[in-house]
């Protein structure tokens, strides 16, 4: 059920991301009287679940059906040369049935079958649908290639700007309805970070205070690992002992961050206040009970939860002593670990029982300003995130994460709240990735479209055939690269 909660949580997410994207595009193209052939969500390679158009003035529509044939027909032959030639010429639509769709110059609607992608198909654009027999006809005053370059730079750019805007429009409404709760690196600061073996690696140790990065103060405690990264930050300012300490981070920090399956190489850490102890357990023979607090271990002090999962794991099969505070006693309490050297007690885990969280409340037209300024937050993280990924050095590529990895991030219940901040977030992803300059994707197009308002020269159809196509093999090489990775993760 934990399962099937995330999967329809992430085909619903994607579903609504690719409908707002393809739908800037949809627009646009309508704007500048551009014919759109086809608008659907999901591929619909072979045959759609539905379609609809209008045909003679009345609504068609289709359920499970195979794709229409196209409005022309493909003739083989050989050139002077001997070489093999196609021609496409058009079909007299007017010979066809009153009812064909083929008849009908008007958008056919859909719904594919395969669930990851969408796509509009703009008459006279050289796109993923590789339609060559368009293309081999004279230009049509409706058609994408015969409309000025900055009509098409707007078109190419709206499916973007409108993953922009929905990420605004989500961030500005979680914010006037919900507000936006942090963790301050102040209240951390009480008691100091726990590290795992990384951080300790890195130059980090239990206790620290954490004051500044690279000279910043960073107020939300939980950005401080991310701006670690993002930033490839060269110190960290910590108290340590009273003292200011300054930690210079290894070159390497970063890459040895980004290969690390567990990203708490620093966190914040809590004493053990117990909550609840487990029947039949090694804690309850020794008489723990909820709400004492566990300080130590024989002669080890352990104050903090951390602590004490560090040390326990050094006395297997022995009999120990575990040192609580309860009211104003300290008591000693007798057990026997066996070979799991678990005592079966559960720490009080709400951080609302140790640190106070900071709440900045918003109005809604105070949402507007603090929306539109999370956005474009995110958006700046993640082309950070982007350039990693090119930055061979630090060996980024090998975290990417494809479809699974995506998944993961929704929660294992249907929150509302938590699903739209991951859709946001999806929204900036998606943005970012598409604008890359890589062709096949809408940055490409975009690129060539730069290219020829500052030269005033079209690419030719066949340079752009050439490089749709091996921007579709550098797209698909890198679904593989980070589907790859997510496969290789399983088997870790």
């Amino acid at each position: 059920m934990t399962i099937l909660i995330k999967v329809l949580q992430f085909f619903l997410s994607l579903s609504i991301l690719i409908f707002v994207h393809e739908l800037g595009h949809f627009l646009a193209a309508k704007a500048f009287k551009t014919r759109v052939e086809k608008f659907y969500l999901f591929f619909d390679w072979g045959f759609s679940l539905f379609r609809c158009k209008k045909v003679n003035g009345k609504w068609r529509f289709k359920f499970f059906s195979k794709n229409v044939p196209e409005k022309y027909t493909v003739t083989e032959y050989r050139d002077a040369a001997g070489k093999k030639q196609k021609s496409y010429d058009p079909i007299d639509v007017n010979t066809l049935p009153e009812d064909d769709w083929r008849r009908s110059d008007s958008t056919e609607y859909g719904i594919g079958w395969f669930p990851l992608g969408g796509y509009n198909k703009i008459a006279g654009m050289v796109d993923e649908s590789m339609d060559k027999s368009q293309m081999q006809q004279p230009p049509k005053e409706w058609e994408f290639r015969s409309k000025p370059a900055w009509q098409r730079f707007i078109i190419m750019v709206a499916g973007v700007f409108m993953n922009v805007v929905l990420a605004i429009a989500i961030y500005i409404g979680l914010l006037a309805k919900e507000g936006e709760q942090y963790l301050p690196t102040a209240e951390v600061n009480k008691y100091g970070i726990s590290v795992d073996s990384l951080g300790y690696e890195l130059g980090f140790r239990d206790g620290d205070k954490i004051l500044a990065i690279d000279g910043e103060y960073i107020e939300k405690f939980q950005d401080i690992p991310m701006q670690i990264i993002l930033d490839k930050a060269k110190t960290v300012e910590v108290e340590r002992n009273g003292k200011d300490t300054v930690i210079n981070l290894p070159e390497d920090a970063v890459t040895k961050l980004l290969g690390s399956q567990d990203p708490n190489f620093i966190t914040y850490r809590t004493p053990f206040v117990v909550a609840d102890v487990v029947a039949n357990s090694v804690a309850q023979a020794g008489g723990l009970q909820s709400g004492d607090v566990i300080i130590g271990i024989n002669d080890i002090e352990t104050l903090y939860y951390q602590d004490f999962v560090k040390n326990i794991k050094r006395f297997k099969n022995q009999d120990i002593h575990v040192i609580v505070l309860r009211d104003a006693d300290t008591l000693a309490l007798p057990m026997h670990l066996t070979e799991e050297t678990v005592i079966g007690a559960y720490c009080k885990t709400y951080l609302t029982d140790y640190y106070e969280l900071e709440t900045k409340e918003y109005s809604f037209f105070q949402a507007i300003p603090a929306g539109f300024k999370k956005t474009f937050s995110e958006l700046s993280d993640y082309w950070k995130q982007v350039k990693l990924i090119f930055t061979p050095k630090t060996k980024a590529y090998e975290s990417v994460g494809g479809f699974i990895s995506i998944g993961k991030i929704f929660p294992d219940q249907w929150i509302w709240s938590i699903f739209w901040r991951m859709t946001a977030f999806l929204s900036v992803a998606l943005a970012v990735m598409n604008i890359l300059p890589i062709p096949a994707l809408d940055g490409g197009h975009i690129l060539f479209l730069l290219f020829e308002i500052i030269t005033r020269r079209k690419p030719s159809d066949k340079f752009m055939e050439v490089a749709e196509t091996v921007g579709l093999i550098l797209v698909l090489g890198l679904v593989i690269l980070a589907n790859g990775n997510d496969i290789i993760r399983l088997f870790r």
